[in-house]
């Protein structure tokens, strides 16, 4: 047991649970301890500066910066009473994480001495770089100046002695360099579409805000043996690594019971995460080893993609604490499934939900029947964009693989609802259209109550989903900020529903009724997005060539895919909804190409380091103690039929060895010639394609060759902690 590993495996599964000391509280009494909300700040600020910041927040107003010097000063008040020492703006740049840099509350008092200050100017704006984050050619080297701004629909909250505030970042000339940004605006044309279409059922309802109830998945492993995994630590997936005999094929890890050691991460987690007002509702074991969920109550989308953001960094600090490492990486262990992360997406009015039925009226399903139809036209229209919104470097190994959906854009609505629109479709007269509602079920079991059952079943190959009160948008990565998918999404129906209300309003400026104007044009757009519905099993190959018959977008290739953001329908669309503009959308795509292949470059090298370092030298020493056995055998015995027998299962092992560390060097040095020579290449949507289509074929079939060379070299001699060590937490 001299081998490092074996040391690092001994001490992993030493570990023990870190208490958690519980909360005397309940957690509804201190939910949202560390966040300046509603109830903080009407006790901190004026009564009037109060009204005026609900003001701003409920209905979107600029906030006046006599308002902001009001609301600095009692925030400051607050965070000091909270022993807070520095503030932050804390944003979401173009890359996989959050930015914050820390300013503490001192000033000058020019008697010799400092004072704490926080001002509105402070609270309101800061000057991070713009040309040292992702900008995708915004801003040259010397083009430094960027600005990051309060943002106060999203709560300040504190983290440790800083005060945290919520901000978007743009750059010097106003373009957004962030995801909150343009999420912002697409949250404010969909509003502004879908209440419009509401009042020709309510002219009441003043808002229509979009939902958003994210699932997180993760991966927990212990801290000693990611950091003997090389791999792991600089790329967050196991580049190599032969299956564990055992991994999910008994299905016994899914809902099982929480390991001891887990649970008390998962209550830490829990705890901060309610402290910091994120309403944190399930946890569980997922389907592969290792593998768990966090599940928190919906929010407002704006809201609950800044909670998912901090959610993740919690996961990652708290699981140290505890001695493991979270990985967020959508397929760091190959051969078990992958992590997503579930959106839940949904529309509500300030007085009720668009997306469910049975409503209580005729009317109201007419309503729902509408919003479900121009959400699958929005999702139609823009099926390749949706799915580009989606794919990475990372979530490419997982889409399609037969445990998360595939990289098809479509859309399940369970046989009532589809039946419902094929009614719609083949009307002919206005007439309303009833919706059934849940149905009981009475199970001839003793002592079981019967069971309501929703109208619709679940598909677990579906994108995109419609699950009773929502769509469920299942194809988007575990790492990926929700911002992504939400901005694609949100601005694709706000176009779709913009659309309806103007064709609709035509109809009735002819004369036709508004009944009669609103179900034909929802016939007309139930024709239309008719090859968004689909049912059936989307792993299967017969719906490839069928979705592909149906002019879906069916590219895999991840640097083709981000080509639909600049679809002359893609750019109409952000610009006409005031989302974004071309060029902006023309610099995210260049982060996008340059993430994807220096994604691929990482790995590469990586790999390349490992086979030299590791793999090669470790197969090599084991190949020569098995000569050394073989010439000592032929030393030993006279007899060469004895000899032949006696050695003939180590010469196949040598034999064995030798073609996979042939294959191994010559493909290393290969794949380093090709990365050479694609790095060349200055166009980087063109360097991107390269990556993917000659770089990233190298790292299976190497990867091939040393798992292979895992079964063969003699266990003690295996220097990289193995998939049997790094998916069972004891």
């Amino acid at each position: 047991m001299s081998n490092l590993r074996f040391k690092v495996v001994e001490e992993a599964f030493k570990k023990r649970p870190v208490e958690v000391p519980a909360p005397s509280e309940r957690p509804s009494e201190y939910f949202a301890k560390y966040v300046f909300n509603q109830e903080k700040m009407f006790r901190y600020l004026p009564l009037s500066t109060y009204r005026k910041l609900r003001e701003v927040i409920e209905k979107g107003t600029p906030l006046p910066m006599s308002v902001a010097d009001e609301v600095a000063k009692g925030m400051k008040q607050w965070a000091i009473d909270m022993g807070v020492t520095h503030c932050t703006h804390w944003f979401q740049p173009l890359t996989e994480g959050t930015a914050e840099k820390h300013d503490a509350f001192v000033e000058h008092d020019w008697k010799g001495g400092m004072v704490e200050n926080f001002s509105g100017k402070e609270l309101v704006q800061q000057e991070p770089d713009a040309s040292s984050f992702p900008n995708g050619g915004i801003r040259s080297t010397f083009e430094a100046r960027g600005y990051s701004a309060w943002d106060p629909a999203s709560p300040v909250f504190i983290i440790g002695d800083t005060l945290m505030i919520p901000t978007v970042f743009i750059s010097y000339t106003g373009e957004a360099l962030d995801y909150k940004a343009p999420l912002k605006k697409a949250l404010a044309a969909i509003d502004k579409a879908a209440t419009a279409v509401c009042h020709y059922f309510d002219p009441e309802v003043k808002k229509v805000s979009a939902n958003l109830g994210w699932e997180q998945e993760y991966f927990l492993v212990d801290e000693g043996l990611y950091a003997a995994r090389p791999d792991l630590l600089l790329t967050g997936r196991t580049l190599m690594g032969h299956e564990s005999s055992k991994n999910q094929q008994m299905d016994d890890h899914y809902f099982g019971a929480i390991p001891e050691r887990v649970a008390e991460f998962m209550r830490d987690l829990e705890i901060q995460a309610l402290e910091l007002g994120i309403p944190c509702k399930t946890r569980h074991n997922e389907v592969a080893p290792n593998q768990f969920e966090l599940a928190p109550i919906f929010e407002e989308c704006n809201l609950a993609v800044d909670h998912n953001m901090l959610v993740m960094s919690l996961m990652r600090n708290i699981a140290r604490k505890h001695g493991f490492r979270c990985l967020l990486h959508e397929k760091p262990f190959a051969g078990i499934n992958g992590s997503g992360k579930h959106n839940n997406w949904s529309l509500t009015t300030d007085n009720g939900c668009l997306l469910h039925a049975p409503g209580k009226t005729p009317e109201d399903n007419l309503r729902f029947i509408t919003f479900v139809v121009e959400t699958l036209v929005g999702v139609f229209r823009h099926n390749g964009l949706l799915k580009a919104s989606i794919v990475s470097a990372t979530n490419a190994h997982r889409l399609g693989a037969n445990e998360a959906p595939p990289a098809i854009i479509s859309s399940f609505l369970g046989s009532q609802v589809s039946e419902l629109l094929d009614i719609v479709e083949n009307s002919t007269k206005e007439e309303l259209f009833t919706l059934e509602g849940k149905h009981s079920v009475q199970l001839d079991i003793p002592q079981i109550p019967e069971l309501m059952i929703d109208n619709t079943d679940r598909n677990r190959t579906s994108p995109f989903a419609f699950t009773g009160n929502r769509f469920e948008f299942r194809a988007v990565g575990s790492i990926a900020n929700c911002a992504s998918a939400m901005i694609a999404l949100n601005t694709a129906v706000a176009e779709a529903l913009t659309d309806f209300k103007t064709r609709v309003d035509a109809l009735i400026e002819k004369g036709e009724s508004k009944i009669s104007a609103i179900l034909d044009i929802l016939r007309e757009d139930i024709k239309t997005c008719k090859p968004i519905r689909f049912d059936g099993n989307g792993y299967s190959d017969e719906w490839k060539t069928e979705a592909l018959r149906r002019g879906l977008d069916c590219e895999t290739s991840t640097p083709l895919i981000y080509d639909r953001y600049l679809d002359p329908s893609s750019i109409g669309m952000f610009e006409n909804m005031k989302v974004m503009k071309r060029h902006e959308l023309e610099a995210r795509n260049e982060i996008k190409w340059e993430t994807y292949y220096k994604k691929i470059q990482i790995e590469s090298r990586v790999l390349g380091d490992l086979c030299m370092n590791h793999i090669i030298p470790v197969a090599t020493k084991y190949q020569s103690e098995l000569v050394d056995n073989v010439h000592k055998i032929q030393l030993a015995f006279s007899d060469p039929k004895q000899v032949k027998a006696l050695t003939a299962y180590n010469i196949d092992l040598i034999e064995k060895i030798n073609k996979h560390t042939s294959f191994i060097a010559e493909n290393v040095d290969a794949m380093v010639e090709k990365r050479r020579e694609v790095n060349r290449i200055e166009d980087v949507r063109t360097l991107a394609i390269a990556y993917h289509d000659e770089v990233a074929p190298y790292l299976d079939s190497i990867r091939y060759h040393i798992d292979k060379l895992e079964l063969i070299v003699e266990d003690e001699m295996w220097t990289l902690p193995k998939y049997r060590e790094l998916l069972f937490i004891r």
